[in-house]
């Protein structure tokens, strides 16, 4: 090199093949291979040191592609999963799918033509609905093998294993012969559109459903003797008022129910302005309510708010209490039949209507109950196609819910029992699989009878942990006031409930020995041969020859019985596994659903509930949050952030880290956002943590810890102070890692890497790391810092941005024991490099080096200095003992590790014992704690630091460079 040639290659600038960009679609599926490969996650499963660590997987429906709840699910689970192994535990993840039921039903019905449809067996749809579900759970597990989900993927459970099956009818078997499984007449949520029964989680309540709801009155014929001497007088023009939301349900009608508590009048009606008179309203339909019912009972609270709904002067005659009105009796305006007054429950309010229930025991749930306590028969004439029966008389053969309604209304009209009709909006359940409504309709169905172990799932809710809190106070209630549990439904695709009835009775059987021997014929050939076998092959022995002549019963399960034994047919069956699982995690509307259903069967047969902690997520909206729907064109779809759409521009492929990251990002226990802004902005997070791991590897490319590391006790101070940083750092990650507050994680790794490291320590190590001696201790000590912070930030990032850590770690350029980021365990600290002493000055330090860079930066946008390193630092520090520390970091001579030179990246710093100096200067900041000016570096320009010297041409062999450069290529400095 001459005298005045190009010092460049003497800069120890960084080397590392790293890649500046992610690349992920290509590079993701590498590492995946590499871990695949590698058996990472079945070594540490069965290697780990630590106990087991068992995530049940809530089986998600085998019937279509996945949707971004989907990816947050599972990226969920894979994160907790991940954190755990890290941790050292034997995470053991069987990933699940529900085979079974409606949903997929209806897919294999709908991709048929109609003919198809019509010559169907249920053999044969039972085949086409299996080959669906395999298809769509091989589709789906390759998603969730793309997003980076670690599971046993090979050997996944699905309930239409026979196994599965097998174990699921044990369940039943179980709580058959405890009691617990009975056989009813009682009204349940149908379907007419798909032809079965309901359960409520498979129900859902769209916004904006109108009913015609309707005001009428029935003509009373006796009163109790309770209320006969004070309400005697009215009685031949006595009629009692109700209100219903469902007219459908008028046939029905056996009772009318009251509040014992409540006060209810007798009012008279009469149009105003007129005389006595109720047919003058345009409001009320017939004059002959008029002719029969002048006085009508109602509840004397909303007397004055239904004059202003009926449009007519309502006057008080008589009031009596509730309870008096009990036996009272009335006439049904459609058909020849007397029925009573009974006292209802706490749902017979004063919110709406007149205070009286129309009660019709085939068709509510409480109407049901009521009934059962008067004797009241079972009254449901409607078929499974939601049409008027026989039974209804002149609305037989319409439908409920189309002409059935309308004619129902027309006939209390001519009745002259119709007061008024209006449209009411309101919650109303609908099918959430045919999107259509549902009726409540008396049928004969199997139940679980929650209220055999009602108490004891309480139990077991209280006993467990819920994430969020709430969680619990949502399930609780929906278990202390749900009626028994509906398990059959009259479809095909599923496991049969394994009754057998007696042809001349119809009288069921259902004992151990049937059930124990459909379970074993179940578990070698699947639930098939329910359809394939005859009576005679599915019973034992003893029931074939009896005298007695048996058909085997056509009722599947629920498919959320079907999910609900999953604690049973895979935690308690697979031996690497253990009930109760640590931890169930599903989104919060399957507290209704998959959280309940396992509760109550795990409670039913065991006592105890299957899961230790339940942790719940929201639902994922749009960046407006606005539900996701396809009308919107609104969906995100977890396959195009990873691989890009159409239109590579508009959608870039981000890979599965950015869709890991915003999983990490949010709030899930809330509902989350995402879209194409919040994605973008994610990349950008995934790039700057890129960024800063590209900077370490690059600076530790001639690094070997094994012989180069500086003993902690040498360390310089700020070297101490940064590794105190990350003992503080890295326990905030733990933290929020243990208490699943993965949003926490992402900004303090994202702060860590962006405020700490980049614009701080990496930041005032360049010129240590490029200008000094290659082995140059204050080279070295950085690298020390270097390393630690680079192997624990691959750790910490593990559980989320996996395949980054995993990429980040197979570049680090010295030897490690780990093959895997992943073997290499947690985040690894000394409980020595704490100092909070030590992180209080350095704190106040940062705070002056922040208000230097405003400084600069003034300075700098008007043209005083061209780059910080034209530039000497004026500053005054008014506390003594500040000033003191600082200038310790500032010698006469020297070229310490900690010169506050290099850390405002300016060519000199002058520590002033007065601040009078800075108050003749054009750029200068003071404050209350310090003052800061700026002037113009001394000296020259260094042809190798860039820093300015007055030791410039010092030396004859490098005339153009500092006294520290020429040490530093002598290998001095």
């Amino acid at each position: 090199m001459t005298e005045t040639g190009s010092y460049k290659d003497t800069v120890n600038l960084p080397k590392t093949n790293f890649d500046m960009r992610a690349n992920a679609v290509k590079r993701e599926p590498e590492i995946q291979k590499f871990w695949s490969e590698n058996k990472i996650y079945d070594r540490l499963s069965q290697e780990n040191p630590g106990d087991l660590f068992i995530l049940h997987d809530g089986p998600p429906y085998a019937n279509g592609s996945l949707h971004i709840g989907h990816a947050l699910n599972k990226i969920l689970k894979d994160i907790i999963n991940r954190y755990q192994l890290l941790r050292g535990r034997k995470v053991r993840y069987v990933p699940g799918w529900d085979c079974h039921g409606l949903p997929i039903e209806l897919k294999v019905l709908q991709n048929m033509k109609s003919a198809e449809r019509q010559n169907l067996t249920p053999l044969q749809l039972r085949q086409k609905a299996k080959e669906f579900a395999l298809a769509a759970v091989d589709d789906q597990r390759n998603s969730f093998k793309r997003y980076g989900v670690w599971g046993d993927w090979d050997h996944p459970y699905l309930t239409l294993k026979p196994e599965y099956e097998a174990a699921q009818i044990g369940v039943f078997g179980e709580m058959v012969l405890k009691g617990y499984i009975y056989r009813g007449l009682k009204p349940v949520h149908w379907s007419p559109s798909s032809h079965t029964a309901l359960a409520e989680a498979e129900l859902e309540y769209p916004e904006g459903h109108t009913s015609r709801s309707i005001y009428a009155a029935f003509k009373m014929v006796s009163l109790s003797d309770a209320v006969k001497a004070a309400l005697g007088e009215f009685l031949p023009e006595l009629g009692v008022a109700i209100w219903t939301t469902t007219p459908w349900t008028i046939p029905g009608n056996l009772a009318v129910a009251l509040n014992p508590d409540l006060n209810y009048a007798v009012v008279e009606v009469s149009r105003r302005g007129e005389d006595t008179s109720v047919g003058g309203s345009a409001d009320l339909k017939n004059v002959s309510v008029a002719e029969t019912q002048r006085y009508l009972i109602v509840a004397e609270d909303l007397v004055e708010r239904l004059s202003a709904t009926l449009g007519s002067d309502l006057t008080v005659k008589a009031t009596v209490k509730g309870k008096d009105l009990e036996h009272s009796t009335y006439r049904h305006p459609l058909y020849d039949r007397e029925s009573p007054i009974v006292i209802g429950g706490d749902y017979v309010t004063t919110e709406s209507g007149t205070g009286l229930v129309h009660t019709a025991p085939g068709h509510g749930q409480e109407d049901y109950i009521v009934g059962q306590r008067y004797g009241l028969p079972i009254l449901a004439p409607v078929d499974d196609n939601g049409n008027f029966t026989s039974e209804a008389g002149q609305f037989a053969g319409l439908n409920v819910l189309g002409d059935g309604n309308q004619a129902v209304i027309d006939a209390l009209t001519e009745a002259g029992s119709l007061l008024k009709e209006e449209p009411y909006q309101h919650k109303y359940p609908y099918d959430w699989r045919t999107k259509k409504p549902t009726i409540f309709r008396a049928t004969e169905q199997w139940f679980a009878s929650v209220e055999g172990f009602r108490e004891e799932a309480l139990r077991a809710i209280a006993q467990g942990q819920w994430i969020p809190a709430q969680g619990e106070n949502r399930i609780t209630p929906m278990v202390a006031e749900r009626s028994d549990w509906c398990i059959s439904r009259q479809r095909d695709w599923g496991v049969p409930i394994p009754v057998f009835y007696d042809e001349a009775t119809n009288e069921p059987l259902l004992n151990a020995e049937t059930i124990a021997y459909v379970q074993a014929i179940v578990a070698e050939k699947g639930s098939d041969a329910w359809w394939e076998l005859s009576v005679e092959e599915l019973l034992p022995e003893q029931y074939r020859n009896n005298g007695k002549s048996y058909r085997k019963g056509t009722d599947t399960m629920d498919v959320w019985f079907d999910s609900g034994s999953s604690w049973a047919a895979v935690l308690k069956q697979r031996p690497e596994l253990r009930y109760p699982a640590d931890i169930y995690l599903e989104g919060s509307d399957q507290h209704r659903g998959w959280f309940q259903s396992s509760l109550l069967t795990s409670v039913a047969v065991n006592g105890i509930a299957p899961y230790k902690t339940v942790l719940t997520h929201g639902f994922t909206l749009d960046e407006q949050g606005r539900k996701q729907s396809k009308s919107l064109g609104n969906v995100v779809d977890p396959a195009v952030i990873i691989q890009g759409g159409k239109n590579q521009k508009e959608e870039p492929p981000y890979g599965a880290d950015v869709l890991r990251l915003w999983v990490s990002s949010v709030d899930y226990t809330s509902d989350q956002r995402i879209g194409k802004n919040i994605v973008k902005q994610l990349g950008d997070v995934r790039q700057k943590i890129r960024n800063t791991a590209r900077f370490l590897l690059g600076n530790l490319h001639d690094f070997d810890p094994e012989k180069d590391a500086i003993p902690f006790e040498e360390l310089p101070e700020l070297d101490r102070y940064m590794l105190h940083r990350m003992t503080e750092v890295f326990a905030e990650v733990t933290q929020a890692f243990d208490s699943f507050q993965f949003f926490r994680f992402f900004q303090t790794v994202q702060n860590f890497c962006v405020v700490d490291l980049s614009n701080f320590y990496l930041d005032a190590a360049k010129d240590r790391l490029y200008i000094s001696a290659s082995d140059a201790f204050r080279r070295r000590s950085c690298q020390t810092v270097l390393q630690v912070a680079l192997e624990n930030l691959a750790r910490a990032i593990a559980p989320v941005l996996s395949h980054m850590a995993e990429d980040i770690w197979q570049y680090i350029p010295y030897k490690t024991p780990y093959k895997s980021v992943f073997e290499a365990g947690w985040v690894q600290v000394d409980e020595k490099w704490h100092n909070p002493e030590l992180a209080q000055v350095w704190q106040q330090i940062r705070q002056i080096r922040t208000d230097v860079n405003k400084v600069l930066d003034t300075a700098r946008v008007e043209k005083m200095i061209g780059a910080p390193l034209e530039a000497k630092i004026l500053l005054y520090v008014g506390s003594d003992k500040l000033r003191a520390s600082v200038k310790a970091l500032n010698p006469d001579v020297g070229n310490g590790v900690d010169e506050l030179r290099y850390l405002f990246i300016t060519s000199q710093v002058e520590v002033l014992d007065t601040p009078e100096a800075l108050q003749k200067l054009k750029y200068n900041l003071q404050s209350d704690a310090w003052g800061i000016g700026v002037v113009d570096a001394e000296g020259e320009k260094c042809d190798r630091c860039w820093n300015y010297s007055t030791h410039v041409g010092e030396s004859t062999k490098h005339p153009l460079i500092c006294d520290r450069c020429v040490a530093a290529l002598a290998g001095k400095f």
